[in-house]
């Protein structure tokens, strides 16, 4: 029956500064239930509020589900601004389906 259990999503995080000092994070592979703790921990190991901007950068994501989506959401309590760089249409088309397409700046 092990055959039958998915194999868990598997996301990379980074995180850095930009020149103008926004906070980024660097999001590949997978975002899903399975991995979404661990980007929340990250986030919430940013800097302490006020984080001036925070932008995370998804062109590497090939997959968000609900779970993504709420760490999104919860990580804009965290910021004054929270931009969403270069998703892939795949991810766009989850944001403008939720309506996160007019809650968040995107960036191409």
């Amino acid at each position: 029956m092990a055959e039958l259990e998915p194999e868990p999503a598997t996301m990379q995080i980074d995180t850095h500064l930009d020149p103008m000092g926004a906070q980024v994070v660097v999001l590949s592979g997978e975002l899903d239930s399975s991995n979404a703790a661990s980007l929340q921990e990250r986030v919430a190991s940013l800097p302490p509020p006020p984080v001036r901007s925070l932008i995370f950068d998804l062109t590497g994501l090939r997959f968000m589900d609900s779970a993504g989506i709420a760490v999104l959401i919860g990580a804009a309590a965290r910021a004054s601004s929270v931009s969403l760089r270069n998703p892939s249409p795949i991810i766009r088309r989850v944001l403008e389906t939720t309506g996160l397409s007019t809650v968040f700046s995107i960036e191409p």
